[in-house]
């Protein structure tokens, strides 16, 4: 499988020449692309050393009883017939969750040999890093992957002019009308084909949705076999439920109850935490939104889930792309009204995409608000921080209709700048609303395509100049 250019490319390379350079872990759930990502990387490098922890377990002695660096360096070296020089090599400790010790020598490397390039990776990282408390404080960096974001996707599929397009367009000045159909046409592929590596390699390679679902359906078993290895004190058919039950109640308040088999919710809170930490869901926690930080006001009652991916969310839902041809002409050839309003997806897929163009060396946390005052049904889908300043993004369908929940949104906080985000193109609305006291006030409303979520990060906010 040919390699398919990742964003965290930018980002190892400027780690491999950083002067203040430190040992690095590269995290994210399975079959992410995090291991072809540092494989890449190592080509940069005259010599290339890479052990795996999970099928050389033997290795694990060697971590454990050699506290000397540059001597375990060399004796990895020996043993799979590498040379080990600093400057040229690149040390790649994979799977290391499955040896402690492993994870503690990179301390030492940056203490005692920072002159090497070493970088580690592994599924399930988590778990063993939340029992290493202080682990690595000020001596390791991390660095957090996803799926394939949609720019991922076009620069896979070759649209880099296409890219470059989207690159140039702002608020006032959109896409060309008939690349826009082109982009929303390939956005619409993405949904269903999802940015898990292997699926996007599937799909560049024969154009065939069925291809992509015998990909999906492999990944998303490797999930559930991987339950047993981490739920030591929780069940794996609850484990299983509970993912169920996050994609059956995506883009709603997450209710325990739900979940089939009746367990108590203790036990339901337990099985979301080690999801989230297998990186397989992702919380979007509601917020009061009075002001920043987001997360400072958040009300711990109203969770919703995020999968991972849309395309694997829709083989948990059990979709079949040969059977189910509703769904699949709901994705692919429906209104806008109908994919965002009666679909899922969309909504995920923005916050999906918010979350792949964040800053890789921090996790990303998801907001939205929701009204709750009596009787109130008003819910803004996320919420962010841009320009020291709150930012709504409601995803909406179609040209029409009055963004009740948004301008409600923007009228109680005092801000003047709002998104939302659809199939439309780029463009820009300006409402007029009246503050407490009857005084008309301008909001500027950015027009978002979804193809576009990544380039929140360098557009002005609506309106301004």
């Amino acid at each position: 499988m040919a390699y398919l250019a990742r964003n965290i490319d930018g980002e190892l390379l400027k780690w491999k020449d950083s002067s203040r350079r430190k040992p690095l872990i590269v995290r994210g759930a399975r079959q992410v692309g995090k291991s072809r990502a540092i494989r890449h990387l190592g080509e940069k490098f005259k010599y290339y050393l890479e052990i795996n922890l999970e099928e050389e377990k033997d290795l694990c002695k060697l971590f454990e009883e050699i506290t000397d660096v540059k001597v375990l360096s060399q004796r990895l070296g020996a043993i799979h017939n590498v040379q080990v020089i600093p400057g040229e090599t690149l040390l790649f400790i994979d799977e290391i969750q499955n040896c402690p010790a492993a994870l503690k020598s990179l301390w030492f490397f940056k203490e005692n040999y920072p002159e090497l390039h070493v970088v580690a990776a592994g599924s399930l990282l988590e778990f063993t890093l939340n029992e290493m408390p202080s682990y690595g404080v000020g001596r390791v960096r991390s660095v957090f992957m996803y799926p394939m974001s949609f720019k991922e996707f076009l620069m896979a599929r070759g649209k880099d002019v296409w890219l470059q397009e989207i690159a140039n367009a702002n608020w006032t000045n959109p896409v060309e009308e008939r690349l826009h159909s082109r982009l929303v046409s390939e956005l619409r592929s993405f949904l269903m084909v999802g940015g898990m590596p292997a699926c996007v390699s599937a799909w560049v390679e024969t154009q065939d949705y069925s291809a992509c679902q015998d990909e999906q359906n492999d990944i998303q078993q490797s999930y559930y076999d991987d339950f047993a290895k981490y739920a030591k004190t929780v069940d794996p058919r609850l484990l299983r439920n509970t993912l169920a039950a996050v994609a059956s109640q995506s883009g709603h308040k997450f209710v325990y109850s739900k979940v089939e088999g009746g367990y108590p919710s203790e036990k339901v809170k337990e099985a979301l935490r080690l999801l989230c930490d297998a990186g397989l869901i992702i919380p979007v926690q509601m917020s009061a939104a009075n002001g920043l930080p987001l997360g400072a006001q958040v009300n711990p009652k109203f969770v919703r889930y995020d999968y991972i991916d849309t395309g694997l969310l829709l083989r948990v839902l059990a979709m079949n792309y040969d059977d189910d041809k509703e769904l699949t002409r709901l994705i692919l050839a429906g209104e806008a009204p109908d994919l965002v309003n009666k679909g899922i997806v969309a909504e995920l897929t923005v916050g999906l995409e918010l979350i792949k163009s964040s800053n890789p060396q921090s996790k990303y946390d998801l907001f939205y608000w929701e009204n709750l005052d009596r009787n109130a049904t008003s819910e803004v889908e996320y919420v962010i921080a841009k320009n020291a300043t709150l930012l709504p993004i409601e995803v909406k369908a179609g040209v029409s209709g009055k963004m009740k929940s948004l301008r409600l949104f923007m009228n109680k906080k005092g801000i003047t700048a709002g998104i939302r985000t659809s199939l439309e193109n780029f463009g820009l609305l300006e409402v007029s609303d009246s503050d407490s006291d009857g005084q008309s006030i301008r909001r500027d409303i950015g027009i978002l395509p979804i193809y576009a979520v990544w380039r929140l990060a360098d557009l002005s906010l609506p309106g301004s100049v």
